[in-house]
């Protein structure tokens, strides 16, 4: 089952439930990806892949938004805002630990020969392509790890 056929059965599921909060979040991102397929120049159906991207951007934009709302002293729409973020996270793939990140960082430097800094993008697009079928990894946290590996 994709990940966009297991979002649609969840949402039949929630709104027979009556769980409204469930239903609506499911509603957002089911949207958000249809969205995402008509944009361009075509409208095509999204891979597995394509969806998951689409959904790490929500989660994304979620987590930035409960912290927007939380520093306003909005802390009910931030609790909000980080609830919809968790349930949209259970459709994602798990996020690498430290600890996996730092192995894979170590084994590209490795692999691709790396010396420092100027470096820096060959060493990131081998992380992530090893990266991608083990689990998610944040751009920003990697980018910190890479670069701290090869600068110090």
């Amino acid at each position: 089952m994709t990940t966009l056929e297991r979002l649609t059965s969840d949402l039949t599921t929630s709104m027979k439930a009556r769980d409204t909060f469930t239903t609506g979040t499911l509603r957002q991102i089911i949207g958000a990806v249809r969205t995402a397929e008509k944009s361009g120049s075509v409208a095509r159906d999204f891979s597995d892949d394509e969806v998951q991207k689409v959904l790490a951007s929500e989660v994304k934009k979620r987590r930035e938004s409960a912290q927007i709302f939380a520093d306003a002293g909005a802390d009910d729409r931030a609790a909000n805002e980080t609830a919809e973020a968790d349930l949209i996270e259970t459709y994602l793939p798990a996020t690498l630990s430290p600890e996996q990140v730092d192995a894979l960082v170590a084994d590209a430097i490795a692999s691709t020969g790396a010396t420092g800094p100027k470096d820096m993008g060959t060493v990131m697009k081998a992380v992530n392509a090893a990266a991608a079928g083990l689990g998610r990894v944040d751009g920003k946290v990697l980018s910190q790890v890479v670069r701290a590996a090869l600068v110090g």
